[in-house]
């Protein structure tokens, strides 16, 4: 047998539930790791002690186990969870240990998962990197002086590096796809309303959502299946559409896919598109042609995008509970962000609100033809630890929005989106496809195929 990181998540889940592996077993398995490969800054806290009590008093697997009955996974350290403490990646909540969990947390309990604790977070997810003051940086396991992305950067990390299985997460602007294109695996951002303990609707026009990062496309779906936990009630998935699990394998047809370069940040800053990035869309172009589709350019120019995103962003950061006399203990970027935030006017507010919406209708409309919609994943390589200069916020915000010009609007439109790497000599380099409203299972049968052309996908060098 392979070691059990190199196993997936649904093999490693069919051996617990076969007893094969002891979920003691795979929870030590797991922990050895995380205290081997700490410097990547993939944790934000180690529950291991609590980890081996739960695993071991599982005993023999059930008649009829949850889908992920003994899996050893990881809650974000935005996700609360009962007993542990839960910072958010900020020096205000260090001490913070909450009473009760959050239902994304609930959710994995339900599957039978066993918690190691919480994959490290920047303070509150506000930025599209992961380095705070209360932690270390989350590194690139493929080249550590460069980060990881964010905002999931620890559960991006602990995947790429086989800390964990695979890693629940979450994507308000592109924090699942962002980390998981830096450091080379399968990211996926539901649909709006998709995943009930994850819906968005409750952040500034359902930008956040919860979503799954994996090794695989099938670790992806099957995760994706643990977290949709049932209806919906304001459903987006069509009739028939999901469960997930069995996505990957089936023949999507020919599909018609459009090809966008652009970028809606294109029209307030400089877009540069990094060759090895124009290079992984031609690579998934050829295998697309290959596997029958018919891939066009798909013509799309948005406007106004720029001051509505960034009021969007604002005024979810406005919402933060922290009171204004201690705005001034937090990391420049999240200061500034709330500060704004809490400064707009409601008819701003509604203004921006409104731009939303036409924005999301204009994107479906414009992409109405094509069943998915191909483009780079980030613009940029890595980039190396203080690039996105946490001190001038307004400069972090810009290079955050060069390195990663693809993914935010995905989030205003409410569309499912995932990335996927396509390249793998030398550092992975990743594409993201994006699907219809309530279109999962055709990105990932899609995605499916970009994945058995581009064969298996090679672990980095820790060392």
């Amino acid at each position: 047998m392979s070691e059990l990181h190199e196993l997936g998540l649904g093999p490693l889940a069919g051996a617990l539930c076969a007893g094969e592996v002891t979920p003691l077993e795979a929870a030590d398995h797991f922990l050895a790791r995380i205290a081997a490969h700490g410097d990547l800054g993939a944790f934000a806290e180690v529950t291991g002690e609590a980890a081996r009590a739960h695993a071991a008093s599982l005993g023999a697997p059930p008649a009829d186990p949850p889908a992920l009955w003994g899996v050893p996974l990881a809650d974000k350290d935005l996700t609360a969870r009962a007993g542990v403490p839960t910072r958010y990646g900020s020096r205000l909540s260090v001490d913070h240990v909450p009473d009760v969990s959050d239902p994304l947390a609930l959710v994995l309990d339900a599957a039978g998962a066993v918690s190691l604790g919480k994959t490290a977070a920047p303070e509150y997810g506000l930025t599209g990197f992961t380095e705070t003051r209360i932690g270390p940086p989350a590194r690139d396991p493929w080249g550590p002086e460069n980060g990881a992305g964010g905002s999931s950067g620890g559960a991006a990390v602990a995947v790429a590096a086989g800390l964990l299985p695979a890693a629940p997460a979450s994507d308000g602007g592109g924090s699942i796809r962002i980390p998981s294109a830096t450091v080379g695996v399968v990211g996926l951002k539901p649909s709006r309303g998709r995943v009930r303990s994850g819906s968005g609707m409750d952040s500034a026009h359902g930008l956040s959502v919860a979503g799954p990062i994996g090794r695989s496309v099938d670790d992806v779906a099957l995760l994706l299946d643990v977290l949709v936990d049932g209806a919906v009630p304001y459903a987006t998935r069509p009739p028939g559409d999901g469960p997930f699990a069995d996505a990957g394998r089936a023949d999507p047809g020919a599909l018609r896919i459009g090809m966008t370069m652009v970028s809606p940040w294109e029209e307030s800053m400089e877009i540069r598109l990094d060759p090895r990035a124009r290079g992984a869309v031609d690579t998934a172009i050829r295998i697309l042609d290959r596997a029958g589709h018919v891939v066009d350019d798909a013509p799309w120019r948005p406007t106004g995008y720029a001051p509505m995103f960034l009021a969007l962003w604002q005024a979810t950061a406005a919402r933060i509970p922290v009171p204004d006399e201690a705005l001034g203990e937090l990391e420049p970027i999240s200061e500034w962000l709330i500060r704004a935030g809490r400064a707009l006017t409601s008819r701003q507010l509604l203004d921006a609100l409104a731009g939303a919406r036409a924005f999301e209708r204009a994107t479906i409309t414009a992409f109405d033809a094509y069943d998915v919609v191909l483009t780079p994943a980030l613009a940029l390589p890595p980039r190396p630890i203080g690039w996105f200069a946490q001190d001038d916020p307004e400069l972090s915000f810009r290079r955050q929005c060069e390195y990663a010009p693809y993914s935010s609007w995905v989030n205003v439109a409410g569309l499912p989106a995932l990335t996927i790497p396509v390249e793998t000599s030398g550092h992975p380099v990743s594409v993201q496809l994006v699907g219809r409203p309530g279109g999962e299972a055709t990105i990932l049968a899609v995605a499916a195929q970009l994945e058995a052309a581009r064969g298996p996908l090679p672990w980095p060098a820790l060392g």
